[in-house]
C-alpha cells in the first residue's frame, strides 16, 4: 500500500468555464470529464447552492448567505488544486468581486479561463426550453460576465457542439501558453490597486 508521505506534490490544473446562465457550460464540462485522459473533479457553483439545507433564510440575510456560499465555492476549489486534483469549474462572474476573490485564491499559472458564450436569441430559446431559469436571466448577465475581457480559448456554444468545444479545450492544454488570462488580469488588478493606493 502507498504510503501518503510517498505521494509526489504537484498543483491540480483548473479549468474554469465562465459564461451565463445557460451558455452551455455544463454539458462542456460533463463531455470534459468524458475525454481528458487524467482524473478531472466537476465544480459546479449550482452543486454548492444545492447542498444548502432548506431552513428558511430571512429576506435581509438572503444576499450574504449567498456570498457566503460563492466565497466557499471559491475556497473548496482552490483547495481541491492546491492538494493537486485537476478541476472544471463551472461558474458565473456576474460580480466584479467573484473575479477578484479567484484572482486571489487560484494559483494563476494553473487556470485556463474560458469564454463560453452564444448570441442573446439562443440563450432566450434556451431559457424557454429548460423552463427552470428566470426568462431573461442569462441575457442580463451578460454585459457583466465577460466584463473582464481577457481569456484563454473561447468557445461559441451556438456554432459548436459541448464536443467539439471540449476537444477545441483538451487540445489547448497540453501547450498552452504564457503568461495565462489569470496571470494577466492579477497584474492588471495589482496595478489598479496601486494607483488606487497613490492617488
Amino acid at each position: 500500500m502507498e504510503h501518503l508521505d510517498d505521494v509526489p506534490p504537484r498543483r491540480g490544473l483548473i479549468v474554469f468555464l465562465n459564461g451565463t446562465s445557460s451558455s452551455g457550460k455544463s454539458s462542456i464540462a460533463t463531455e470534459l470529464l468524458r475525454i481528458l485522459p487524467e482524473p478531472y473533479f466537476h465544480m459546479p457553483v449550482d452543486a454548492f447552492h444545492a447542498m444548502r439545507s432548506q431552513a428558511p433564510v430571512p429576506p435581509d440575510d438572503v444576499a450574504t448567505v449567498l456570498h457566503r456560499t460563492w466565497q466557499g465555492f471559491h475556497r473548496a476549489v482552490a483547495g481541491m488544486a492546491a492538494a493537486g486534483n485537476n478541476v472544471v469549474v463551472d461558474h458565473v462572474l456576474s460580480a466584479e468581486w467573484r473575479l477578484r476573490d479567484c484572482l486571489a485564491l487560484f494559483e494563476p499559472q494553473d487556470v485556463v479561463l474560458v469564454k463560453v458564450h452564444c448570441s442573446p436569441q439562443e440563450l432566450e430559446r434556451r431559457e424557454r426550453e429548460r423552463g427552470d431559469r428566470p426568462p431573461g436571466l442569462a441575457v442580463g448577465q451578460l454585459a457583466r460576465v465577460h466584463a473582464h475581457g481577457v481569456y484563454d480559448l473561447e468557445c461559441d456554444t451556438e456554432q459548436s457542439t459541448p464536443q467539439e468545444c471540449a476537444r477545441q479545450i483538451k487540445e489547448f492544454l497540453p501547450g498552452r501558453p504564457g503568461p495565462t488570462a489569470f496571470e494577466r488580469l492579477r497584474r492588471s488588478s495589482a496595478a489598479r490597486s496601486s494607483v488606487a493606493l497613490g492617488s
